[in-house]
């Protein structure tokens, strides 16, 4: 009896599940697309992880993820070898535990796409007004131009998901470089004619000029000079942002001290401190719920001022120990010197400004320190400069070398960082940098357009822009003769330096190998296949249904 009714309550089953889908499961327990795409509250907040995976990747991930946009490239070199040497990270195909360097950004890169697809696809579900719907879908766009436009710089071509994947897929090829970037137009043109205006959007939302800004660099990396002119002129041309020439913000008063040094204290990032440079500022709320960097120690901040200040700690004359550290001075907060400036970055670049070139005042571009050990009264307040240093030190080295201050925020570190505010002595906790980051700067525009009108053989035009940049900052204009797409990044390094993703511009380039092998002495070994990253091993061995192609010279 027990066995015919378990065959009766069967057939009953199979007969009600004909036609019907109450079968199908929806998760009513935890969020998934199935639930969680329901209001324009629920799209704003899958937005919103959008700028958190954003943050995550570029800023805030760890001690080391962030700083591979830095690393390997002309800016600086490893100063503590054995914790990553990034070359051989790099060309490590299947390394004995972790994830390859490749393999961790492409996978954070593609979560960014992810999402950004899920909330395309979900757009078509729920009913929105047609402005809201259409400013979800240009923010997604945005973010999804971003993502592969990142992963076509430091890929070339990449597979080419366009919509929501709700099943494994393991059968995935590679677009063309071009139709990478050619999908990446169309995303970031759409974005530029559908977000608000920069007036209209709150701190840190992207707007209709980062989305030209963004749209001018993939024509440049797509050889379209002209179009890449004409939508940087769309932003320098807003009548709502220019490069800012006076004193502003939070610390104006503060001396020594001018406008570009203003531009990186604390509060100074965004339009409410007067600035009007500013085209995409990633936020970073110290202490606040969601806002990445906490004043109890270094996690979710950027940590560019652990990375590229020195270790001042370690620098000792005749066995002295003349600094403190870690200190909120000049000295560099509680940097460890693992992003040593090249002597590239740190002096050619400026030999024919020295003087007069404000990004390289001291207060700047740090090269004269003060002895702060009042244990040694006989050295404490004497000055020591990494250009004469003393006899038997050596520069650059890990523990004295010339570093810019943009990284830290000397005499301003928040107040929860201070072992002792009134000798500004910190705790071991320190090492973030304090200070939202731009991501998209006017001046950066100045410096696309240029490279555009170069490109296009209007080098009258390109010197124009650089000098309107070189105004800024005091030092003398370059001739339309001498500007060269050298020239052109020297002076994207003396403007943005640190601040610049500097392996996405040699990369989009082309010219990470010839920049490196020129300039950068200390990667000796690094092969002109390094213009593109591998594609990650782990990626082509789990994609068993297709062929996904290695960039030449790597071998799996």
């Amino acid at each position: 009896m027990k066995f015919k009714n378990i065959l009766c309550f069967v057939a009953l089953g199979l007969c009600l599940s004909c036609g019907d889908d109450f079968l199908d499961e929806v998760p009513v327990d935890f969020r998934s697309p199935e639930n969680a795409y329901k209001t324009y509250g629920d799209f704003t907040l899958s937005v919103n992880n959008l700028y958190r995976l954003v943050r995550r990747e570029f800023y805030s991930r760890d001690e080391n993820y962030p700083m591979d946009y830095t690393y390997g490239t002309d800016l600086v070199f490893d100063g503590q070898a054995s914790q990553r040497r990034w070359t051989p990270y790099i060309n490590v195909m299947r390394p004995q535990g972790g994830a390859e360097v490749p393999a961790t950004h492409w996978a954070d890169l593609y979560k960014i796409i992810t999402e950004s697809n899920t909330i395309i696809a979900r757009l078509q579900t729920v009913e929105f007004s047609t402005a809201e719907e259409t400013r979800l879908e240009a923010e997604a766009r945005f973010f999804r131009a971003f993502a592969y436009r990142t992963l076509v710089y430091l890929f070339g071509g990449v597979p080419l998901e366009l919509n929501e994947v709700e099943s494994p897929r393991f059968n995935y090829v590679r677009a063309t470089k071009e139709e990478v970037l050619a999908q990446c137009i169309l995303d970031a043109k759409f974005a530029a004619d559908n977000l608000r205006g920069i007036m209209a959007v709150e701190n840190g939302q992207v707007n209709n000029l980062a989305a030209s800004h963004l749209l001018s660099e993939i024509y440049l990396a797509n050889n379209q000079p002209q179009l890449a002119a004409e939508e940087a002129t769309k932003v320098i041309n807003d009548p709502n942002v220019r490069l800012m020439t006076a004193r502003f913000g939070s610390q104006s008063t503060v001396n020594p001290g001018d406008v570009y040094w203003d531009l990186y204290r604390r509060n100074n990032q965004n339009r409410a401190s007067g600035n009007t440079e500013g085209l995409w500022v990633i936020q970073f709320e110290t202490d606040v719920l969601g806002g990445g960097a906490v004043s109890t120690g270094m996690g979710g901040a950027a940590l560019y001022e652990r990375h590229h200040a020195p270790m001042v700690r370690d620098y000792r004359l005749g066995g002295r120990a003349l600094f403190k550290w870690p200190m909120s001075d000049y000295t560099g907060g509680r940097g460890i010197g693992w992003a040593i400036s090249t002597r590239y970055f740190s002096n050619t670049i400026w030999e024919s400004d020295w003087n007069n070139d404000i990004r390289n005042a001291n207060h700047n571009f740090v090269r004269e320190f003060v002895y702060n050990n009042p244990a040694f009264p006989e050295y404490y307040g004497t000055v020591v400069s990494t250009e004469n240093p003393p006899a038997g030190i050596t520069v650059p080295s890990r523990s004295f070398y010339a570093y810019q201050s943009k990284v830290t925020t000397p005499g301003d570190h928040p107040t929860g960082l201070y072992a002792n505010l009134q000798t500004g002595e910190l705790k071991a906790t320190a090492g973030g940098t304090y200070t939202d980051q731009y991501m998209f700067r006017l001046a950066e525009t100045y410096l696309l357009r240029a490279e555009a009108y170069f490109k296009a053989g209007n080098s009258a035009a390109a010197a124009a822009d650089i000098n309107v940049v070189r105004q800024r900052a005091n030092a003398n204009p370059v001739a339309a003769a001498d500007v060269t797409i050298d020239y052109i990044l020297d002076e994207r390094m003396r403007e943005l330096g640190i601040e610049e993703k500097r392996r996405l511009t040699l990369m989009r380039m082309g010219l990470l190998y010839d920049r490196v092998s020129r300039l950068n002495p200390y990667y000796s070994d690094i092969l002109e296949i390094n213009n593109l990253w591998p594609i990650p091993y782990s990626e082509i061995e789990r994609n068993t249904e297709a062929l996904l192609e290695q960039n030449p010279g790597y071998t799996n």
